[in-house]
C-alpha cells in the first residue's frame, strides 16, 4: 500500500473544494440579477423588481455558504431575504414586518462582529451616533406617529451594527455605512420629504453594494482566520 493509499481522508477537505466550484457561478448569478433589478427600476419596470428582487439575497447567500461563511453571516443575509420580499408589499403591517426581519438580521450581524475582540473606533462610533440623533430630529415630525418609535428603535440597531462592522476591514465598514445610507434613504421617502429622481433605484443600490460588501468583508476575515 503506498503512502498516499494509507493516509486517511478528511471529508471536510474533499467536500469544500467542490462545494466552491459553485462559487463563482452563484456570484455572477447574483451580479446579474442586481443589474437586471436595477434596470427595471430605472426603466419604471415593476415586474422585473418583482421578480428580480426576491433572488438577490438567497443567491448571496448561497454564494456565502459555498465559500464556507459563517452561519450567523447565512441568516444575516436570509432575513434580509425575508425583509425584501415583505418590502414589496405597499402597506404599513409589511413594513413592519419588513423592518423587523431586517432587524434580526441586523442582530446576527451584530452577534458575528461581536467574536472578533478588536475594539470598534470611538471616534467613528460617535460620528454615527450624532449623525443618527441630527436626522432623527429633522425626520421625527415628519414621520407618521405609529411608525416613529419602531423606526427609531431600528435605526439605533442599524447604526450599531454599521460602526461594529468596521472590525473586519473596510469592506464590511463600507458596507455597514452604505446599509445605513439605503435605510435612511426609504425613511425620507416615507417622511415625504425631496427625493432623488428614481429613488427607489438608489435605495436598492445602496443596499445591494452593502449587503455584498459585508459578505464579502466577513468572509475575507474568516478566510484569514483559519489556518
Amino acid at each position: 500500500m503506498s503512502a498516499t493509499a494509507s493516509r486517511p481522508t478528511d471529508p471536510g477537505r474533499a467536500t469544500a473544494p467542490r462545494a466552491e466550484r459553485f462559487a463563482r457561478p452563484l456570484l455572477i448569478a447574483f451580479l446579474l440579477a442586481a443589474a437586471v433589478d436595477l434596470a427595471g427600476l430605472l426603466a419604471g419596470l415593476d415586474t422585473v423588481h418583482l421578480v428580480a428582487k426576491p433572488l438577490l439575497m438567497p443567491l448571496l447567500a448561497g454564494y456565502a455558504a459555498v465559500r464556507g461563511g459563517p452561519r450567523l453571516l447565512i441568516a444575516a443575509l436570509l432575513f434580509g431575504w425575508g425583509g425584501d420580499v415583505f418590502l414589496l408589499a405597499d402597506n404599513d403591517l409589511a413594513f413592519l414586518l419588513g423592518m423587523g426581519s431586517f432587524a434580526v438580521g441586523h442582530v446576527c450581524y451584530l452577534t458575528l462582529f461581536g467574536r472578533d475582540r478588536a475594539p470598534a473606533a470611538l471616534a467613528t462610533g460617535i460620528a454615527y451616533v450624532l449623525v443618527l440623533a441630527v436626522f432623527l430630529v429633522l425626520i421625527w415630525s415628519d414621520l407618521p406617529a405609529e411608525l416613529r418609535v419602531p423606526v427609531a428603535g431600528y435605526s439605533l440597531l442599524l447604526t450599531a451594527m454599521a460602526w461594529r462592522a468596521g472590525v473586519l476591514g473596510r469592506y464590511a465598514a463600507a458596507g455597514g455605512a452604505l446599509f445605513l445610507l439605503s435605510d435612511a434613504l426609504i425613511a425620507t421617502g416615507i417622511a415625504e420629504w425631496p427625493r432623488l429622481p428614481a429613488p427607489d433605484f438608489w435605495v436598492m443600490l445602496t443596499y445591494i453594494a452593502a449587503q455584498l460588501l459585508l459578505a464579502l468583508g466577513v468572509l475575507g476575515a474568516a478566510r484569514a482566520d483559519r489556518p
